[in-house]
């Protein structure tokens, strides 16, 4: 019987139990560093706040924008081009759905008359208004407009006008109940809310709170309740669910105010610097006494602190004796104080959607290829503002409430409301960027298809159909008064290289290709008819003296007998291919490179005669699908 082996030591020795779960386990989990709590992160510690909750100290918000924009240059210049681009001289209405032109042109004008006096206050038209009212947006975060209907009688072509109303006049109110409040109607930020959440109403202070020179307290005598639909609210939401708008300076204003204060200290140090030039000290006494000044005689000035000298620049002071004086000696502005200032107006531009150099018109070492890159960027930034917040929440309702008062006050046929409603809006169309290069762009789409005039003229701002008329109506005057067209037709004198300068030996100005390409469809039957007629005799080309003559080819070293014309190569820049001759010369052939002959009106210019062989001319015509010709091929064979 084989003896039992000893067991091992493994196998004598326990098995070691498994770790036990941490408690902790759940925090080791991926997650974003932005919302850890370590050594870096724990210091931060935002509130969980709503879209209406975080608009505490809104009012404080506007109260600085406002000082911002009136005494500092980077928030002046920061509202005037966000005004100027959005609105130009004006959002102007079109009403293109009208069939009639007679009625289109009525209604036009109807408009026109009524923006003159569409402002409650009297002071603006209807484009000022829209200036105004994108400015308070811009500044403020918002503006309201209420609209007031007149009566009949009030002498108004359409009984309406626009109220313009700053956002103080809504108080930041937050009620469940008050008086004259719908049941189950709550008040949020001075807006009234249904059960179901919409905006039916807003609670507005009677006069401005601010030129109220009574109590500022909210009272309801001194809150009045206006339907939603009489009243524009223009803002840009930035969160689902927010009732009323943030300045554009919000997240700016800090570094505005210390940017300031920066730019005004080192201002003042370099104006105490320029104050001090010379001080005179001795150390034995001048005999005026310690109560006498040194410099005036008089008995020294003093206030709690001491005696009190005044100093201007560019003088020296005499002090008592055993005085000196120690300065201050603080850093200078140095050379780190522009590109410092500039980087701090570089991120408060950022912080506006401006570009830097609209809003500094510093385009310092910057291309304009990059600046145009940055303009378009910007334009674009504006037509996402025109068309999703001035255009739906103040031109549209605006319209829209001048149809319904023309409908009632019997100016508007109500057959065309619909029409009046659905209008086109045309903003302040840009300026050119590259004048010809951007006009010579939109030219070429035209030509191509790719869109067509109207909305080139429209995206300039102006009505395609108004533009149309003009230009006959310039055609039709300049017929009946006799004046020749002064714009030279496409192709043609205005083009480079169309004049016939810089033209290389052997090629043809371009005035003559563009002159045979437009009468190449007579092309083929002057061939077939002269097809087989003789070369015509030696012609004399006289030259007029008067006109500075072409460049002449002569070789005086060869027979003129011998003489083989160097083949012409028209090089057509208009797409038409050029022609080609082919020319069969029997040997010997030579093939001359003529200079240049100057010749000046001091010296007659002589007349030249060529003997040329009679030659027969064939052509060769080819055509595309539609009878366009697009190639023609003409060879020329010398008789024997």
């Amino acid at each position: 019987m084989p003896a039992r082996r000893k067991p091992t030591v493994a196998a004598k020795t326990k098995a070691a139990p498994r770790a036990k779960p941490s408690k902790n386990l759940g925090t080791l989990v991926n997650k974003y560093d932005a919302a850890g709590m370590g050594r870096r992160m724990k210091g931060w510690n935002p509130p969980t706040s709503g879209p209406n909750k975080a608009l505490i100290g809104l009012q404080t918000i506007r109260n600085r924008t406002r000082d911002v924009v009136r005494n500092d240059w980077a928030g002046a210049a920061g509202e005037q081009r966000w005004t100027t681009n959005l609105i130009g001289v004006g959002i102007t209405p079109r009403f293109d759905k009208i069939a009639s032109e007679s009625a289109k042109a009525r209604y036009t004008k109807l408009r026109t008359d009524w923006g003159k006096v569409c402002d409650a206050d009297g002071v603006l038209n209807e484009f000022g208004q829209q200036t105004l009212a994108t400015r308070c947006f811009i500044r403020d975060g918002e503006i309201f407009g209420r609209l007031r209907y007149r009566r009949s009688n009030s002498g108004l072509i359409v009984p309406l006008q626009i109220q313009l109303l700053e956002s103080e006049y809504c108080p930041l109110l937050d009620a469940d109940t008050w008086p004259f409040l719908p049941i189950g109607h709550r008040i949020r930020s001075g807006v009234e809310l249904n059960r179901v959440g919409m905006r039916v109403a807003y609670w507005f202070y009677r006069e401005h709170p601010g030129d109220n020179v009574g109590s500022a307290s909210i009272s309801t005598d001194r809150l009045v309740r206006v339907p939603a639909d009489e009243v524009m609210h223009v803002f840009e939401p930035k969160r689902a669910g927010q009732l009323r708008g943030v300045p554009d300076f919000a997240s700016i204003i800090t570094k505005l105010r210390n940017v300031a204060d920066f730019d005004d200290a080192v201002l003042e140090r370099q104006k105490i610097a320029n104050l001090f030039t010379m001080f005179i000290t001795s150390q034995i006494g001048n005999g005026s006494g310690a109560d006498v000044d040194p410099l005036t005689g008089l008995p020294i000035k003093t206030d709690m602190d001491g005696p009190i000298a005044g100093l201007e620049p560019g003088t020296s002071h005499q002090l008592l004796a055993g005085e000196d004086v120690k300065f201050a000696n603080p850093p200078e502005a140095g050379t780190t104080y522009y590109e410092y200032m500039r980087t701090q107006n570089m991120a408060t531009a950022a912080g506006q959607g401006l570009p830097y150099e609209l809003m500094s018109g510093d385009i310092k070492e910057i291309s304009d290829r990059t600046l145009r890159v940055i303009i378009n960027e910007f334009r674009r930034y504006c037509e996402q503002r025109q068309w999703q917040v001035i255009i739906p929440m103040w031109c549209q309702k605006v319209n829209d409430a001048w149809v319904n008062a023309g409908i009632l006050s019997g100016q508007i046929a109500a057959s065309d409301a619909d029409a009046l409603m659905n209008v086109k809006w045309a903003p302040h169309g840009w300026a050119y960027i590259h004048p010809v290069q951007d006009v010579q762009a939109k030219q070429t789409e035209v030509e191509a298809g790719f869109r067509s005039r109207s909305s080139v003229i429209g995206e300039r701002g102006d009505d395609p159909e108004t533009v149309d008329k003009e230009r006959k109506a310039d055609q039709e005057r300049e017929k009946k008064l006799g004046i020749e067209a002064m714009q030279p037709a496409p192709g043609q004198g205005g083009e480079p290289g169309a004049d016939g300068d810089n033209i290389a030996p052997g090629e043809y100005p371009r005035n003559e290709i563009n002159t045979l390409i437009a009468s190449v469809g007579k092309l083929e039957s002057v061939v077939a008819a002269r097809a087989n007629e003789p070369r015509p005799e030696p012609v004399v080309v006289k030259i007029d003296n008067h006109v500075q003559p072409p460049p002449v080819t002569v070789n005086t070293t060869v027979e003129p007998a011998a003489v083989s014309p160097t083949p012409i190569v028209v090089e057509n820049k208009v797409d038409v291919p050029a022609s080609v001759v082919n020319v069969d010369v029997p040997a010997p052939v030579v093939n001359v490179a003529a200079p240049n002959v100057e010749i000046t009106n001091e010296v007659p210019a002589p007349e030249v005669t060529v003997n040329l062989p009679d030659r027969k001319t064939t052509s060769e015509i080819t055509r595309d699908r539609n009878g366009n010709i697009i190639n023609v091929t003409q060879t020329e064979t010398t008789l024997q």
